[in-house]
């Protein structure tokens, strides 16, 4: 006994056995510490609700259609609450339907939410847990598109015609039974109230069943190009100049004449077909002599707009005397004509009648180079005439053609109305009052263009 208690390995496992005791004594002291403290080196275990998580959805895109799952699903998890901090920050889980099995079914079916890729440690359960889908064929089908717009918002007057759409066809893929629901292919064009132009603008394609639900499908391409073309109905009309006032003492008005003749009027169709000339107020009571003025012409409140605000009028006048003018006409008694009397005066009168007939011979005369005015032209266009110019033969009395100069002569073409392209437009002619004219053609050729969009 005493030889083995004298053993090196003896006093070995006595060195162990004591440092073994120590160790645990000091552990038991420094637990109890803790506890007496109020600490636990038990993790800490806690709840945590991740809201709005996305969902996958794994299926064959290429043939099928998968609609009732919803975009996002509230996680909440249960674990180590350092572990449910560091999940909720890095959202590094992913939550996912899987419907990727070749043999899957059409139609309707129950399917359970995943979770992948969340530390294991953790206990999660999804809200909701299921999801109510529907599988089906997928199919891609060709549609036409019809635009539309509120014609309320047009500005009073003003017409639009039909609209036009590019392309004027789309692909529209989605479920088979999504796909024989379409019922309208509509592209809505945006406008603001009191649209007085041509638009043109993308417009959002949408498919709609039979009661204007909108599908959900896939739109390929989702926007086309619109362009509604917006005018204004148009008349045009003469211009009356009206004499006002009186003439000045030793002053005879002898002829009032505008330049030009004619307006063109713009506004809705009722109110054109009530108006028949444009009244023209010239007071003479200042006039001293031939006088050329520049007067403002007054639109008709029914009337949106004028191709021109101004006219220009020529008074002519002679001086009289002032007892001349004032004078009474004296009337004398006649004494009864013999029949052989009036049968010679009207003997006598055919001379002088022979003489103002020689008096009043026709002649003609011709003026080149007559500039031709395109009006009208609206502000998105352009219009290009095959020629701006040309001649026209004048036909009166001499002395009426003798006054005439090309300042008196308009012509003009009214392009208001014309869409792009080449159209053969009627000329309209203003000449002074008395004489006729003639042309080589009555018509022009006019291209319309369309002005390029400011970048």
């Amino acid at each position: 006994m005493d030889k083995f208690t004298n053993s090196a390995w003896f006093m070995r496992i006595v060195a162990f056995a004591l440092a073994a005791l120590l160790f645990i004594s000091i552990n038991f002291e420094m637990e109890s510490d803790k506890k007496s403290l109020g600490l636990s080196t038990a993790p800490e275990i806690s709840t945590e609700t991740i809201e709005n998580v996305p969902v996958e959805v794994y299926y064959d895109r290429e043939n099928l259609v998968v609609s009732g799952v919803p975009e996002t699903v509230d996680v909440t998890l249960k674990g180590a609450k350092s572990l449910l901090i560091n999940a909720k920050n890095q959202r590094d889980f992913k939550v996912y339907v899987d419907l990727s099995d070749p043999a899957i079914s059409m139609g309707d079916r129950t399917v359970t939410f995943k979770i992948s890729e969340l530390n294991e440690k953790l206990v999660a359960t999804i809200d909701p847990e299921y999801a109510e889908v529907n599988v089906q064929e997928r199919v891609t089908k060709e549609f036409s598109v019809e635009a539309e717009y509120n014609s309320s918002l047009l500005e009073e007057g003003y017409t639009a015609g039909q609209p036009t759409v590019s392309p004027k066809t789309v692909k529209i893929t989605g479920a088979k039974d999504a796909i024989e629901q379409i019922s309208y292919v509509k592209a809505n064009l945006e406008i603001s109230k009191g649209l007085n132009e041509t638009v043109n603008s993308k417009a959002t394609v949408k498919a709609l069943d039979r009661d204007l639900n909108k599908l959900d499908v896939t739109i390929e391409p989702s926007s086309v190009a619109v362009s509604l073309k917006v005018s204004i109905p148009s008349k045009t009309v003469s211009i009356a100049p009206k004499q006002t006032g009186k003439a000045k003492d030793g002053i005879r008005i002898t002829s009032i004449s505008v330049d030009p003749k004619e307006v063109t009027l713009f506004g809705s169709e009722t109110s054109l077909e009530k108006i028949d000339e444009i009244n023209l107020p010239v007071n003479i009571s200042k006039i001293d002599g031939d006088t050329e003025l520049e007067l403002d012409l007054n639109k008709p409140e029914s009337v949106q707009k004028m191709s021109l605000g101004k006219a220009q009028v020529k008074i002519r006048t002679e001086k009289v005397d002032v007892d001349e003018e004032n004078a009474e006409p004296v009337v004398e008694e006649e004494e009864p004509e013999t029949e052989q009397k009036q049968e010679e005066q009207v003997v006598e009168e055919k001379p002088e009648a022979e003489e103002e007939d020689e008096a009043a011979a026709i002649e003609s005369k011709t003026f080149n180079n007559i500039q031709i005015v395109p009006v009208g032209i609206r502000d998105d266009q352009d219009a290009e005439l095959e020629t701006d110019a040309t001649s026209i033969t004048l036909l009166g009395e001499a002395d009426d053609l003798k006054k005439i100069t090309k300042d008196d002569i308009n012509l003009t073409v009214d392009v208001s109305n014309l869409d792009e392209g080449t159209h053969d437009v009627d000329l309209a002619v203003t000449v002074p009052e008395g004489v006729e004219w003639e042309l080589d053609s009555k018509t022009v050729s006019v291209t319309i263009t369309q002005k390029d969009e400011e970048t």
